[in-house]
């Protein structure tokens, strides 16, 4: 039936309800068209000239239809490519206002709609579920003060603490610009890396370990990795750290097992497990932390709580259980709910702030930024990515490619006849971020003692004895894709301080010696603190002549950072 309002009101209101119905059309109801609306008769059908000659220009149905397949890629990921992912719900079990102002964990009971795309780090949109690689896990929470991105990862460290350093190592993992081969085929990048930056040892272990294939997205844990600060209403301020666990419990495929799966393993088993009802289950928890007692653990236990290859003690700072998260609904079109999803760990609401861990003050520029590059400027009127809450939002950003959400006839400046309504300030930043005045410096982690404790008590007092040999066997076999026999070397001498145990063991399974520690390295990624030479201190033989990059705190909160830590809980 032809429509009886003619005005462009009537057109808009009806483009933007009709989303839904578009999601939920089956084909027996649509009608086959060109891209502006014009039905055809076939979608096979091409205009010539003659039955034997060339195609016309002027077929628009043809033109139509190349031209748009020539363009329906959006650029891949560049790290975090292969994933999949559902949606579901959030509900707070245990709230914790004393800690936050974030309204999600104000009240049990308290529920919002959740989004989760789970991924591996370094490969391609097509590569194998199941690779030996860290797996990504976001979770975009849409609480009633905006979105709230938890970007995380299925292990508690990572393999870096400069933030400059994050695209060199992710360019290990990914083709040789020579060979073109992978480290499926040559892992020498990779060895490279590492063997030069120490600090990345611990989660190589876990990497290496059993939880380095995990078994599916169902069964592995979810960690923050970086600190964060719950604020709350007094504008009270912790550091903290999150936690996602598995309700279903951890569980890992070992190297040999994982040759036999689907390449799309995790994602098959996440969706069918929701299509059956057995939906998956996640208890969100915290561990915390007043300023003053990051400045305890750093000068008595020199744990870094701005360092994400260190882990905070859980018999020190136990976790303490917020919420859950059910995963119930699978998407109905894969690109638009998950390829389309894009998580920023800039996105907090109220009761959440940033710390002053270096690599995820650089995530907070990063993250929108290649969004915009791969999704376009607006991708955040895209429906996965929007908001859900009880205001209408609204701000200055307008036009830029496919803009559907204009914001209408309002101003694209602050009037000051005609003003947008603005909330009163919720958080006092004075107080939770304050005091950071000082000197313009150059700074670049360097490598010390501590750095090899977590690693060590992973080794020694967490594996048994078979994890140890599965480590030592996929450890080995990976290093017997390394051309170059002298990053062998150098990391089994970084082993060596872990465990002269680790070191032992694989040089016998790879048949190549090591250095007998690190003291007589330098380093070309970070500065060595442990060199028995003073010209092998700092990383690549760095000219120290106006000015040295080594911080006598190696960056972390030493006493006195927080300036008598006022507005802190619990000080």
């Amino acid at each position: 039936m032809e429509p009886t309002d003619h005005s462009f009101t009537s057109h808009v209101a009806s483009q933007f309800s009709a989303y839904e119905k578009d999601r939920n059309l089956q084909s027996g109801s649509a009608l086959y068209t060109t891209s502006n609306g014009v039905p055809m008769p076939h979608p096979y059908e091409t205009q010539r000239v003659g039955e034997n000659g060339p195609l016309l220009l002027q077929d628009f149905h043809l033109i139509d239809l190349l031209s748009h397949f020539d363009r329906e890629r959006i650029p891949e990921r560049v790290v975090h490519a292969k994933g999949g992912g559902a949606h579901g719900v959030f509900e707070c079990t245990h709230p914790i206002p004393e800690l936050t102002a974030a309204s999600l964990f104000s009240a049990r009971g308290k529920k919002c709609p959740v989004t989760v795309r789970f991924s591996t780090v370094g490969g391609e949109a097509g590569s194998h579920d199941l690779a030996r690689d860290p797996r990504g896990f976001a979770v975009k929470f849409r609480t009633d003060d905006g979105n709230w991105d938890m970007v995380a990862n299925n292990t508690p460290v990572f393999f870096l603490r400069d933030p400059a350093k994050f695209p060199h190592f992710i360019h290990t993992q990914k083709r040789d610009p020579s060979t073109h081969l992978s480290a499926t085929d040559d892992s020498t990048m990779f060895w490279d890396y590492l063997c030069n930056n120490p600090e990345s040892v611990h989660q190589v272990m876990i990497l290496l370990g059993d939880r380095g294939i995990p078994d599916g997205w169902r069964f592995m844990h979810g960690y923050s990795v970086h600190t964060l600060k719950l604020v709350n209403s007094k504008d009270e301020w912790v550091y903290c750290q999150l936690h996602m666990k598995s309700m279903q419990g951890a569980k890992f495929i070992t190297q040999e097992e994982s040759a036999k799966l689907s390449p799309d393993y995790s994602q098959k088993d996440l969706y069918q497990a929701i299509a059956r009802g057995d939906f998956p289950k996640w208890s969100v928890e915290v561990q915390t932390m007043t300023p003053k007692q990051a400045e305890d653990v750093w000068e008595k236990q020199r744990i870094n709580v701005f360092d994400l290859t260190h882990v905070w003690p859980q018999g020190q700072f136990p976790r303490r259980k917020v919420g859950e998260f059910i995963l119930n609904e699978n998407a109905v079109n894969y690109f638009a709910e998950i390829e389309q999803a894009a998580f920023n760990p800039a996105h907090m609401p109220p009761g959440i702030e940033p710390s002053a861990d270096p690599v995820l003050q650089s995530r907070l520029f990063s993250y929108p930024d290649t969004h915009r590059h791969r999704i376009g400027a607006n991708y955040q009127q895209l429906p996965v990515n929007a908001p859900k809450t009880s205001f209408a939002p609204a701000n200055f950003q307008r036009d830029g490619s496919m803009a559907f959400f204009n914001q209408g006839s309002r101003s694209a400046y602050l009037s000051s006849i005609d003003p947008i309504r603005f909330r009163a300030r919720t958080v006092d930043l004075h107080k939770t971020h304050g005091h950071f005045t000082g000197e313009a410096i150059t700074f670049l982690s360097e490598i010390r003692p501590e750095d090899f404790n977590g690693p060590r008590a992973l080794w020694q007092k967490v594996w048994d004895e078979p994890a140890r040999q599965r480590f030592i066997s996929n450890t080995a076999g990976n290093m017997s894709r390394c051309r170059e026999k002298e990053f062998i070397r150098r990391q089994i001498s970084i082993f060596r301080e872990v465990d002269p145990d680790i070191a032992t063991r694989l040089e016998k399974a790879t048949g190549i010696q090591g250095y007998e520690g690190i003291a007589g390295l330098g380093f070309n990624g970070t500065h060595n603190g442990m060199a028995s030479d003073a010209r092998l201190r700092h990383a690549n033989g760095l000219s120290v002549e106006k000015g040295s990059s080594v911080a006598e705190n190696n960056g972390a909160p030493a006493r006195g950072t927080h300036k008598g830590s006022e507005g802190a809980i619990g000080v």
